[in-house]
């Protein structure tokens, strides 16, 4: 196994994570601002307010995309596993 090996699969481990973890990061990051925008026009600035809405979206997003997410994880194993006899040489 050579350095080369080891750098492709660390390339395509980040790159499973980012995808994984990017539509949820994305809703949080919508929510979060939509409350935002809100506490600034109703001048309510209670740091607590965007917690509970961020939580049930991530949730929410989590059950939707839940299974994509962990089909994405699944197939990066099964590639990583079916390639372990060369990663023992």
């Amino acid at each position: 196994m050579t350095i080369d090996d080891i750098t492709a699969i660390a390339e395509t481990a980040i790159f499973t994570i980012i995808k994984c973890a990017a539509p949820l990061l994305l809703v949080s990051l919508c929510v979060g601002l939509i409350i935002s925008i809100f506490q600034t026009v109703t001048s309510i600035q209670e740091q607590t307010l965007t917690f509970v809405p961020k939580i049930l979206a991530i949730f929410l997003a989590l059950i939707l995309m839940g299974h994509w997410i962990m089909n994405n994880m699944i197939e990066f194993m099964v590639s990583l596993w079916s390639d372990f006899g060369a990663y023992i040489r």
